[in-house]
């Protein structure tokens, strides 16, 4: 063991950040827009995609990759947020309509 390489920590660590990140952009998400924002989360993961696909560097084209797919994932988070916040796990928007007919 001549070289300790720390690129797979490193790529563990960011995506514990990246995937640490998107919840609270969901919640946030969700309670200004509902449902409505998922088209950003696709948007998002189609540009992260698209850019890891394009890059020589396998730490950052990684991170990129996780950055996509933690975008798509978010689009079930937000319906999912919606189902929590019916439920009364979170606070509901009050300028907003719910399916629930409940302000």
């Amino acid at each position: 063991m001549e070289y300790i390489h720390l690129e797979g920590l490193g790529i563990g660590v960011m995506t514990f950040l990246i995937i640490g990140l998107f919840h609270p952009l969901v919640v946030k998400g969700e309670y200004y827009w509902g449902t409505k924002c998922w088209w950003i989360f696709l948007i998002m993961g189609i540009v992260g995609l698209v850019i890891s696909l394009f890059l020589e560097n396998v730490f950052i084209s990684s991170l990129f990759g996780v950055f996509s797919f933690s975008s798509f994932w978010s689009i079930k988070e937000v319906f999912e947020q919606e189902e929590r916040v019916l439920k009364g796990w979170f606070p509901k928007n009050p300028k907003r309509t719910y399916p629930d007919g409940k302000g």
